[in-house]
């Protein structure tokens, strides 16, 4: 049985603890810390205590000894890991009796007066700032109304709500029963309404959540298995919810409402996102699209691309100035409607071809920059999978999302290939092996997605002797990037290094046939040199004691005799 409180309106008071003259919030809170002090709560401390703990237990609607709990939580509010031993110690008595009046402390708990972390083996609380805040202007805390949110407010209150989740604040099924009250208190919402819609079971429910979450209050549209680990109750469901979603066989897989990460074109089978469809089905409200959302990963935003200089031959850079005109937002828009009232084909796709390191993906990049569009980059170097039959199924994805960012920008972004030898050269005649046969379907793919492309593309390769012919036909425009010539050679060397003087830029030009590529990695070395070495300037011959690393790999291909500038 818990003590009786006796009334008594003018207590007896602890030597040294003097009688406040006008009592409020603080003052009797600090006067029952006091008088509990070593009491081991025993009844002549409620009878000494009665005036403060009736007047705290009236403000801030508690019992008594939820009053006295309460008084001693925020006498340690600037500890956030309060445990019940220190209760015991405080009262000096048994942790036993503590734990009589746990439930008084969950009544605290449910009304956000204090929190509790659950850790694996004990249990801790702390008193957030907002009751300390309210105890300050003498008044009770009471949780702002949940109803009538903006979509905006409400993803305030599940970053709130998660944080708690993650720091074990909260426990599982007391999470789901907070978001389901802010739910129901906003049915109003659209992004409400359409959760609800989909039907899904508990767990697969929570994890949408997650997922918009995170988009929506961390700007982080890729999550993993570490994101969720720790959201749910117990191991079990955390696992069995990982192996669903790495073979496919969860529900927000299947019904379309989370897809794979496309990782360089192909499906990385450990990272998750919200599908284009998705995000704009739910996060209209907080002014999120599936283009804003689109990762950082594969989409380059125009506004991101450095400035720089590049160097043509005549004929190069009129082709370029061409498709710079072609591209540019007035152009680009009035030629294609030309193209439909004739019925043509409105894409286009160009290929970009030469040797190594002559500025075929900076031009694309350039490009995107100086018109105005983003670049959705692959590199098909790397795209291979480990699972049989999913490269087919990466590559139309990677179409798929290409038209929904097309679908969803004002501006027609690029889709850029590098690096797309291997996919674009002749297809193998009888293919047997599973390989063959695998690069064939993906090349056949590719061929149907160019036919009836609505978008520009750009693939960049070092090879056009094996060029399939079916692909040729398929490039509308191509450009030829030559090495440079001599005059170009001087240039790029006196941009990357201004230091130069003419003749220096002059020699090293006619000494080495090098691309705008291996000209920069000289300048790079020079930099690196001058900040080891402390010294503002570089040697001639030691930059062509780079220039010939530069060539370690082709001895027949080193410095020629003599040299002259144009």
């Amino acid at each position: 049985m818990r003590p009786s409180i006796k009334r008594q309106d003018t207590p007896e008071q602890k030597p040294g603890i003097a009688e406040p003259k006008r009592l409020n919030l603080l003052n009797a809170i600090e006067q029952i810390v006091e008088l509990s002090e070593g009491s081991g709560l025993k009844e002549q401390f409620f009878t000494d205590a009665a005036r403060y703990i009736r007047y705290v237990g009236k403000k801030m609607h508690l019992t008594p000894i939820q009053a006295v709990l309460f008084a001693i939580f925020v006498d340690n509010s600037d500890d956030n890991n309060i445990r019940l031993s220190d209760f015991a110690r405080h009262f000096c008595c048994r942790t036993v009796r503590i734990i009589r009046y746990m439930s008084d402390v969950d009544e605290l708990e449910r009304r956000k007066l204090v929190i509790c972390c659950r850790e694996r083996r004990a249990k801790s609380y702390r008193v957030p700032m907002y009751v300390v805040e309210a105890l300050k202007e003498n008044r009770c805390y009471e949780p702002k109304p949940l109803g009538n949110l903006t979509c905006d407010a409400l993803f305030d209150e599940l970053d709130d709500l998660f944080e708690q989740r993650s720091d074990n604040e909260l426990t599982y099924e007391a999470f789901v029963e907070e978001v389901h009250r802010l739910f129901d208190a906003n049915p109003q919402l659209h992004f409400v309404r359409r959760m609800d819609s989909y039907g899904l079971r508990e767990w697969d429910w929570v994890l949408l959540l997650l997922f918009c979450h995170e988009l929506v209050n961390r700007n982080d549209d890729i999550i993993c298995s570490r994101d969720y680990e720790s959201l749910y109750g117990g191991k079990s469901i955390f696992r069995m919810q990982e192996r669903s979603l790495e073979r496919g066989h969860n529900d927000l897989i299947r019904r379309k409402l989370v897809e794979y990460v496309n990782n360089d074109g192909f499906a990385d089978r450990s990272n998750f996102k919200l599908t284009a469809g998705t995000i704009n089905d739910l996060l209209g409200e907080v002014g999120i699209s599936s283009q804003q959302a689109a990762s950082g990963k594969d989409l380059l935003r125009c506004t991101d691309i450095v400035p720089r200089q590049l160097y043509y031959g005549e004929q190069e850079e009129r082709q370029i100035s061409q498709l710079t005109s072609l591209l540019s937002r007035e152009r680009f828009d009035e030629i294609r409607q030309r193209l439909a009232a004739d019925g043509m084909r409105q894409g286009f796709a160009c290929l970009f071809y030469g040797a190594p390191g002559t500025g075929k993906t900076e031009t694309a990049y350039q490009l995107a920059r100086l018109t105005g569009r983003d670049i959705m980059a692959v590199n098909f170097a790397e795209m291979k999978s480990c699972w049989v039959g999913e490269s087919e199924k990466n590559v139309k994805a990677l179409f798929d999302r290409y038209r929904a960012l097309v679908r969803d920008s004002e501006v027609t972004p690029i889709l850029l290939f590098n690096e797309a030898d291997a996919l674009i050269g002749k297809r193998q005649e009888g293919a047997e092996r599973a390989v063959d046969k695998m690069e064939n379907t993906i090349q056949n793919i590719i061929l149907q997605e160019m036919e009836s492309l609505d978008g520009i593309l750009i693939a960049t390769t070092n090879l056009t002797q094996n060029l399939d012919k079916a692909f040729e036909r398929r490039f509308l425009y191509k450009v030829e990037f030559a090495r440079p010539s001599l005059r170009a050679k001087k240039a790029i060397w006196r941009t990357l290094l201004p230091d130069l003087t003419a003749d220096e830029a002059g020699e090293l030009a006619a000494c080495y046939d090098f691309t705008g590529g291996q000209i920069e990695n000289i300048a790079r070395k020079h930099t690196v040199e001058k900040i080891l070495s402390g010294k503002e300037h570089v040697s001639l011959d030691t930059l062509k004691q780079y220039c010939d690393s530069e060539l370690i790999a082709a001895p027949d291909r080193r410095r020629k005799i003599g040299f002259g500038v144009n």
